[in-house]
């Protein structure tokens, strides 16, 4: 099996363009949430979400737009532009040994709303020709693979909230397996629409007040889109054109609860970060931080707590925790990619980012997280995880790279 190394990475988020931008959001708790309206929601209760500018969608979109695409496909392509550039990837490198796996959760949300609401409230027949293919999930990928003539597999992984993390996961297993040389991988969601927000109202589990992962007076997350891609190669490529290494892809686990569609299951969340140390070969010691789920909600910050407590034992708590989520909201799709960003972010600048408007610690759960700044961490390896809807758990493991 090969070693399957990061050679650049790309991101978009409402903290800014770019993965500086997310990182410098992410690790100085300045968060990108934001009051939104939707003038088709007369009964909006959630008056916020982590959305991009206008100023950052209006540059985005000219700079990645088209006429075929949904914004999630603009997305993907201006986080792919940034992680190809960095990783230093020539045309003569991609081609059908270089895949691309693009997850998305509800992949071309805006263009299904936009037809919705023009013909079931005005009537209008004019709807876009084009429809189609920019609303089939796939789109994002499939625009990712044009843009740079990426000739290998395509895959969109859809599993909700795991989405990204398990396209990075699924790029690294077939990276290391030998499927091909290298791929352009990660998740993008474009879900701040009328329909999208309000259908997530519904459910109860979006706060109208602050996101406080892991606080006792937590009650809800905050809706959030974007795109994280990076370039994942074979060591040996990367050496071989000089490539930098940013940092090592260890492991990865991912299963199911088989269980209820929205509750998670502590038992299956801990055997998934099991599989992911046992595929690293490393001890739960040997993690410094993990990037926690962590959305905000009360049963959610629970089930992964106990599941934590479960693979780490005593050494819990000598590992850093937070969840970004309250920086660049739960992005859904694009959630796993984003967070495995602001995780290699964190090894490679050995910080921990915090949990931003924690509060206070829920003897519920006992979790002390990395609360409102930054800390210093010394480690050689991290943890990102995904706790999706549907049962589905994911959980990449990034090292240090030392040759």
């Amino acid at each position: 099996m090969r070693r399957v190394v990061v050679t650049g990475m790309g991101a978009v988020s409402a903290c800014g363009l770019g993965v500086d931008a997310l990182w410098q959001g992410a690790v100085n708790g300045k968060s990108g949430v934001r009051p939104v309206d939707f003038p088709d929601l007369p009964q909006q209760r959630v008056g916020t979400a982590a959305a991009l500018t206008a100023e950052d969608l209006e540059q985005l979109l000219a700079e990645s737009g088209h006429r075929m695409r949904d914004p999630v496909a603009s997305y993907a392509v201006h986080a792919a532009r940034e992680a190809i550039a960095q990783s230093g990837l020539e045309s003569d490198d991609i081609d059908d040994r270089c895949g691309v796996v693009i997850g998305s959760g509800f992949g071309g949300a805006k263009t299904l709303d936009d037809n919705y609401l023009a013909f079931g409230k005005d009537g209008s027949m004019r709807l876009d020709p084009m429809s189609v293919p920019k609303i089939m999930n796939n789109a994002s990928a499939s625009w990712v693979s044009m843009e740079f003539g990426a000739k290998g597999p395509i895959y969109c992984p859809s599993t909700a909230c795991s989405s990204g993390s398990q396209g990075v996961g699924l790029a690294y297993q077939l990276i290391k397996g030998g499927a091909m040389e290298r791929c352009i991988a990660g998740g993008s969601e474009a879900c701040l629409v009328n329909g999208v927000f309000r259908v997530w109202e519904l459910l109860r589990v979006m706060t109208a007040d602050k996101n406080r992962p892991f606080s006792k007076d937590r009650n809800g997350m905050i809706l959030g889109e974007g795109a994280g891609v990076l370039v994942l190669e074979t060591l040996e490529s990367a050496e071989a054109r000089g490539a930098t290494i940013l940092c090592e892809i260890a492991g990865f686990g991912t299963n199911s609860d088989a269980g209820d569609l929205l509750r998670p299951d502590p038992e299956r969340a801990t055997k998934c970060m099991q599989l992911a140390l046992e595929d690293a070969g490393l001890q739960s010691s040997d993690i410094g931080y993990v990037n926690a789920h962590g959305t905000g909600t009360v049963a959610n910050d629970v089930t992964e707590t106990g599941a934590l407590r479960e693979v780490f034992g005593a050494d819990l708590e000598g590992v850093e925790i937070s969840s970004t989520k309250p920086v660049h909201g739960h992005s859904l799709g694009a959630a796993g990619a984003i967070e495995l960003i602001v995780a290699a972010k964190a090894l490679m600048e050995q910080t921990a980012p915090p949990t931003i408007n924690f509060n206070e610690i829920d003897p519920k759960i006992g979790l002390d997280p990395v609360a409102n700044t930054a800390r210093a961490i010394d480690t050689g390896a991290v943890m990102s995880n995904s706790l999706a809807f549907g049962g589905v758990n994911a959980s990449v493991i990034l090292k240090r790279f030392d040759g």
